[in-house]
């Protein structure tokens, strides 16, 4: 308990290091000499306004967190947990705690992200209510944030065939925001699942949710934006999901009234254009058909002799990202989706220091 403790409290650490931590993981630290080090610059900085209250103190406030979570039902799935999502593993900087209201079960299929403006036309809300329903009747997951216009059209969509849906949200999951979507949270809790990096009970604050960006991408296999300004929330997800090597795909919109060009900007930039579920799950490379059940999706890759990955990985020692695409050749995005694709069919394990570590089992 003291570990998961530790990690918890590394969370409650002001948001300007939380980088920092994450290079620390990456570097192999452990969560106790991460956050020691932690207090000791955040006590040096000097800032009166913003006074370290101490390693012990943020220990007692993790502590205080666990509780919470117990007593409401909250599953803390902390980062060395082995239900911790191995998609989330993949990138630069994973969450050391995610929080869970609802099912583990969310994390075993496929998911695709639907996002857009919370200020979304007719047309981008029954866009994203159609294409969620079409998905989440494949048996995909449809993963968004929660919020108001396209993100809440997504979830209802997916709820209204009986798919299950993930809400990821920039506050506690015990938090209802905003204050009117306090059912449609727990109506994705009785099937899907609300998660967040935060700790029970944290009200929602602006700068939550840009950080919140890279769990929604993270967490998916491809994103798909649905009306788009210039200054959208939804290309940071986009960029993210580029950073982390997932597809991005776009929905063309109107090109008279300007709400947009977010997203016809990504088509611009090469993402696919999305006209039905089909194009999605084409770009996903699955077989197409519609189901009315839930189905098993087939996660298994092709492993053909002379694997560019596998070949490059010996079982138990681990190698860095950037020293496999040297061996390998492959782009940094494309070795990140292989890795992923690896990890899911239990062939490759990340192991400390963000490695990676083929594991020893017939292919």
């Amino acid at each position: 308990m003291s570990a998961v403790v530790d990690l918890v409290a590394l969370t409650l650490l002001p948001l300007g290091r939380w980088r920092a931590v994450a290079e620390q993981f990456q570097a192999g630290q452990t969560a106790p000499a991460i956050l020691e080090q932690q207090c000791d610059e955040w006590t040096t900085s000097g800032r009166p306004r913003s006074p370290c209250p101490g390693v012990h103190a943020l220990r007692s406030r993790a502590a205080a967190a666990l509780e919470r979570a117990s007593r409401f039902g909250v599953d803390c799935i902390p980062s060395t947990d082995a239900r911790y999502p191995a998609a989330l593993r993949t990138i630069f900087d994973p969450p050391p705690v995610l929080w869970l209201r609802g099912s583990i079960s969310i994390f075993d299929g496929w998911s695709v992200a639907i996002v857009g403006s919370r200020s979304g036309s007719p047309y981008a809300l029954a866009v994203a209510e159609r294409l969620s329903a079409d998905l989440s009747a494949r048996g995909l997951v449809v993963t968004s944030g929660l919020a108001r216009g396209v993100d809440s059209a997504a979830h209802r969509g997916a709820l209204s065939v009986g798919g299950r849906t993930l809400a990821v949200v920039g506050c506690g999951v015990d938090v209802a925001y905003p204050r009117e979507h306090r059912s449609l949270m727990t109506e994705i809790a009785a099937t899907g699942a609300v998660v967040s990096e935060l700790v029970p009970g944290t009200p929602p604050q602006a700068h939550f949710f840009p950080l919140r960006n890279r769990i929604i991408s993270g967490l998916s296999r491809a994103v798909v934006v649905i009306e788009a300004g210039e200054k959208s929330g939804s290309l940071i997800t986009a960029r993210c999901a580029l950073e982390q090597g997932r597809d991005v795909l776009a929905v063309p919109g109107n090109i008279l009234n300007g709400r947009n060009r977010g997203g016809h900007a990504l088509l611009r930039d090469g993402a696919k254009i999305v006209e039905s579920a089909d194009d999605i799950v084409e770009e996903l490379g699955l077989a197409s058909g519609r189901t009315t059940t839930a189905v098993t999706l087939d996660v298994q890759p092709a492993l053909p002799e002379g694997d560019p990955v596998l070949v490059h990985l010996s079982p138990g020692e681990p190698s860095d990202v950037d020293t496999i695409a040297e061996r390998s050749g492959l782009s940094t995005a494309a070795l990140l989706t292989r890795l992923f694709e690896l990890e899911l069919a239990g062939l490759v394990g990340r192991a400390a220091g963000g490695r990676f570590v083929r594991l020893d089992r017939t292919c």
